[in-house]
């Protein structure tokens, strides 16, 4: 999913000529497609391929080329496990590649939005998502983007340079490639929107706090993820206690006991030399969620991201943040649709979380308010304390400092194609609202919605500003809007999410 507009020797930042799917990149002309409405550019390297030496450095520039380079086909998704989505069919370490699609009308200096897509650090991909709709309707440049993922994104070892850092590199290069680039397609290289939901957006609030981000970007929005976001134990899918982030010293004693276990003790040139696969294979066992957590205590992340959060020290953009209104239930309901959930297991995950502080959480949140379903009471429970507490509590500290516009995403009759469930609005069913090509996992969203959501996103791009007004603590319930099909209007989030009960239960 890449298009792009000009003429075969036109220089970045020159107007289009004759032949709208050939531009001139600052490495060499590209050929994309021309698809009706939109243009496409697809596979277009913005670092070397990190293989080999360049396996955990930090990027290196791309290799010019004479010639036209076609670009007609997506670059690899970055190495990763099996994850269930059918578009990702390649994998590869030679993945830093980025996909651009633009309106076929032309125009110049339009509003460029870069995505990070989703996938917990270790999975997903850029061209699973086809944004046409946010370029055509929206009048802008949108720039997909690959990143390492994984073990060769996040590990950590003893005096590597970067450790812990390089798919956070590797968006910081994929964004200095967008500055100079940006212009070629008809886009304004200093209106940069940074967009991403899950890990994406987690990747978004790194970027805010990363000095090396710092006027990389113009805009910020953050989907489903947050500077803050945390979990007790066994509310995560029954994970263990933990957050998105993880501290050097920490992620280099994994780094080092992984190298042991694969004979590659104190040997850097050992693990460059291991095939990827097996690196893929080895990693579930090593203990930190498979090197799934960017590091802080780095050049990059000096401080973990919410103690800079508090400090106020980011960089001050206008940001769009939010989530979704059930966002657990995605995840809770893959087991309860497979295995009901028990009143047993509610309780058990609830004494994990909070110790003898669990009664208190059973009593605000009784299973009879939930259908007399355990699982969606467990949902309920997740979404509050793990998601929307944390965006919102991440949105009143962005808005001491710049302005901050704060939505929920409450649409409860999205079109999933698994029947039976109560879904609502889970994780990632906002996601078919902006972009298209994700039909395995939903089908055709309310057309009314996805024009509002995308007039929405677009409307923040191009000017820093929503269709409501900016999220203010200290003048009574703070703005936030909430997007549904049958209207959009403002909600009270935090009285929504229990956030003042979640303020008085610490964590077990």
């Amino acid at each position: 999913m890449r298009a792009l507009l000009a003429a075969v020797l036109l220089l970045p930042g020159s107007p289009p000529v004759s032949d709208p799917p050939v531009v001139h990149t600052h490495l060499g002309p590209v050929r994309g497609t021309v698809t009706g409405d939109h243009r496409v550019f697809r596979g277009l390297p913005y670092a070397a391929a990190p293989t080999g030496d360049l396996r955990w450095r930090a990027p290196r520039p791309a290799a010019a080329w004479t010639g036209v380079r076609e670009a007609t086909a997506s670059g690899p998704a970055c190495a990763q496990p099996p994850s269930g989505d059918p578009t990702i069919t390649v994998t590869s370490e030679d993945c830093l590649y980025l996909d651009v699609t633009t309106p076929v009308r032309p125009g110049t200096r339009r509003p460029v939005i870069v995505w990070l897509h989703g996938g917990s650090f270790k999975t997903g991909a850029g061209s699973s998502y086809d944004p046409h709709r946010l370029a055509v309707q929206g009048d802008t440049v949108v720039v997909t983007v690959d990143y390492r993922l994984g073990v060769f994104g996040y590990l950590g070892l003893p005096g590597l340079a970067g450790s812990g850092t390089f798919g956070l590199l590797d968006q910081q290069a994929a964004l200095r490639w967008v500055r100079r680039n940006a212009a070629a397609f008809g886009g304004d290289p200093h209106n940069v929107t940074l967009a991403g939901q899950s890990a994406g957006g987690l990747s978004v609030c790194a970027q805010l706090t990363s000095p090396g981000a710092a006027g990389l970007f113009d805009r910020a929005i953050i989907q489903s993820g947050s500077c803050l976001t945390s979990w007790p134990a066994g509310i995560n899918f029954g994970q263990p206690a933990g957050q998105p982030w993880i501290g050097r010293p920490q992620l280099e004693s994994a780094g080092t006991e992984l190298a042991e276990r694969l004979g590659c003790a104190g040997s850097l040139a050992c693990l460059r030399a291991l095939p990827a696969d097996r690196l893929v294979e080895a990693t579930p066992g090593a203990g930190i969620g498979a090197f799934t957590r960017p590091a802080h205590g780095t050049p990059l992340l000096p401080e973990h991201p919410a103690d800079a959060l508090r400090a106020g020290r980011f960089t001050r953009v206008p940001v769009l943040i939010g989530g979704n209104r059930d966002e657990s239930r995605g995840m809770v309901g893959a087991l309860d649709t497979w295995e009901p959930y028990t009143e047993e297991q509610f309780e058990a995950a609830l004494r994990a979380g909070f110790g003898d502080r669990w009664t208190r959480v059973a009593a605000e949140y009784p299973v009879s308010d939930h259908d007399g379903r355990p699982g969606l009471a467990w949902a309920a429970v997740a979404t509050d304390r793990m998601w929307a507490c944390p965006a919102f509590e991440t949105a009143a500290l962005l808005a001491r400092h710049t302005r901050v516009h704060g939505y929920e995403f409450a649409e409860r009759d999205t079109p999933v194609l698994w029947d039976g469930y109560p879904w609502g609005a889970a994780h990632g069913l906002e996601l078919p609202y902006l972009f298209d090509g994700l039909d395995w996992l939903t089908g055709t969203p309310q057309p009314a919605l996805a024009a509002a959501m995308v007039g929405e996103w677009s409307r923040f791009a191009g000017t820093g500003t929503a269709g409501w007004p900016p999220f203010k603590t200290g003048h009574g319930t703070p703005y936030v809007r909430s997007f549904t099909a049958e209207s959009s209007g403002r909600t009270d989030m935090a009285a929504g999410h229990r956030c003042a009960f979640w303020r008085t239960v610490p964590d077990a």
